[in-house]
């Protein structure tokens, strides 16, 4: 922090405050800034000195000479004090003439404190003043701040931003590209010469930029003033070397912390406003593919247009399947109605195709066909369970959607934040054909077909969550949310109709193989040797 942008309080306002009863007897009739207050009765004080203080004195060990008492006012302005106040009673009993002398001599303002003032009222009158103009200022950044944000969400978000700018700093306010050409403008114009001076400083502060290996360049400022005008550049953060970007801004008066403050917010602002995500085209890409889609075009022709930079060429997408599950103790609102939580959760999934039904999430995120899913923390803080499916061109999404549901299930079933499905051709399941597989698993499960309540799918959800949890009754019954009795008589049945007995290891793995053999309505529909070849890769997983 800049010494300008200490905390500070005028001198005045301590001088106007009666309990004080401070009276100024020399020195500079201008408004000197006190940061703190000091007191102090050693002959040389300023190596304990770090400037703007308010230094308080009873003249303990003040010189007893005019040249003594002008060699401590001097070191004493030397090391910055802003003023000095001299207590009189019981040293002294009026301030000496030679300490008035010396302080008019060296421009140091003299306050004369009453005898009723404690050195320690006057701290705390000084440091409550403080305390209360840096809480206004901060309520002028909130205000400007909350402007600001309102203005970014206008259709005109750019001219509409430097606008609330300009009202907040009173400067002249302009958007330059890299060549210095105005973009918009806000704030009386200034005459000539300054805003040649303004176009001048951001050309040469926008060629400064050193673009990095991410192909990203530092924000850089400058600032430079000529007479009473000051000029500021600021370079938006991220903004490509060729295609830089730069605010500048032109004031009579010279910049205060809440300027700044406002400035930094605004420069963020439109930062975000002009990089590639909210840019023109990308939306307009965005918004063609859904028209094409909903005029008849299929996915695989309307994919590319929404992959984001980078992705595009491999044409890969992760489907993400996910369950809303917040803590019981809270009634949280359903995730869709919380735009926070949505914006959270797209921006740690990397991307913003994101579907909410209740407590459902499906998403869509552009991948590189080699990828390998990784899923967020932020996403399990927000109480979701994600399931992520191996990346899958836009042909085979079908595929890709069975495999996140399946993901899903998995990290429900073991209590995990996330699954995701990993493709593992040295198994078991690479080697079984897959005609032979399906007519094993019909095979051993067709006794289940024959019972009543609650039915074969009911009991073989029960057995896949049991297996999945490594026979443990208690974690079974509450991922089923049933009684363990329940599991129990379950899969005695189950052990019954297939004539087994599930506590042998042997028995649970053929089990555990035929599960995921077994078909489900959508195997069953779609016998092509391409949907074939998908279900391999699924279940490969599992």
């Amino acid at each position: 922090m800049t010494d300008a942008e200490q905390p500070s309080v005028p001198l005045s306002a301590l001088l106007a405050n009666p309990a004080l009863g401070l009276r100024q007897i020399a020195g500079p009739a201008g408004d000197h800034r006190v940061s703190t207050v000091g007191t102090t009765e050693i002959e040389n004080p300023t190596p304990y000195l770090v400037g703007g203080e308010l230094l308080l004195t009873a003249g303990v060990r003040l010189p007893h000479d005019a040249e003594g008492i002008d060699t401590y006012v001097r070191q004493v302005v030397a090391a910055g004090v802003s003023a000095l106040g001299f207590g009189v009673a019981p040293v002294h009993q009026e301030v000496p003439p030679e300490l008035v002398a010396a302080c008019d001599r060296h421009e140091l303002p003299l306050l004369r404190l009453p005898p009723a003032t404690p050195f320690v009222a006057v701290g705390q009158a000084a440091y409550a003043a403080i305390a209360e103009t840096r809480n206004r200022e901060l309520r002028e950044i909130s205000r400007a701040q909350s402007a600001l944000a309102t203005a970014a969400a206008r259709p005109d978000a750019l001219q509409a931003v430097l606008d609330r700018l300009s009202a907040h700093t009173g400067a002249w306010t302009v958007l330059y590209d890299a060549q210095g050409n105005e973009l918009f403008s806000a704030g009386p114009r200034p005459s000539s010469p300054t805003p040649g001076r303004v176009r001048d400083l951001a050309v040469r502060t926008t060629a400064r930029l050193r673009t990095g290996a991410a192909g990203r360049s530092a924000p850089a400022a400058a600032a430079d003033h000529h007479g009473d005008t000051h000029l500021t550049v600021h370079t938006l953060p991220g903004a490509d070397g060729s295609m830089a970007l730069a605010l500048g801004q032109a004031a009579t008066t010279a910049p205060t912390l809440v300027h700044r403050q406002v400035t930094s917010t605004a420069t963020v602002l439109l930062a975000l406003l002009t990089s590639p995500r909210h840019a023109l085209g990308t939306d307009t890409h965005s918004a063609g593919a859904l028209v094409r889609l909903m005029l008849g075009a299929t996915p695989t022709e309307v994919a590319p247009a929404l992959a984001s930079a980078g992705t595009t060429k491999a044409g890969h997408w992760i489907v993400v399947h996910g369950r809303h599950t917040p803590p019981r103790s809270t009634s949280a609102p359903h995730p869709g109605d919380d735009p926070a939580q949505l914006a959270t959760l797209g921006t740690a999934l990397g991307t913003p195709y994101l579907h909410v039904d209740g407590r459902e999430l499906k998403a869509l995120v552009p991948s590189a066909s080699g990828a390998r899913p990784e899923a967020p923390a932020q996403a399990a803080d927000l109480g979701w369970v994600l399931g992520f499916s191996s990346p899958a061109p836009t042909a085979d999404l079908p595929y890709a959607d069975r495999q996140a549901e399946r993901a899903l299930r998995r990290a429900i079933a073991a209590q995990v934040p996330a699954v995701v499905h990993t493709k593992d051709p040295l198994t078991i399941h690479g080697i079984v054909p897959r005609a032979d597989a399906r007519d094993l698993a019909r095979t051993r499960f067709a006794p289940l077909d024959q019972t009543g309540a609650p039915g074969a799918p009911v009991l073989l959800d029960t057995l896949r969550t049991w297996l999945t949890l490594h026979g443990s009754w208690d974690r079974t019954a509450a991922a089923l949310h049933v009684h363990r009795n329940t599991v129990r008589h379950r899969l005695a049945r189950v052990g019954e109709l297939l004539d087994v007995d599930l506590q042998d290891p042997g028995v649970r793995m053929e089990l555990w193989f035929a599960l995921h053999w077994l078909p489900d309505e959508t195997d069953e529909t779609d016998e092509t040797d391409e949907a074939d070849e998908a279900d391999e890769a699924d279940e490969a997983d599992e």
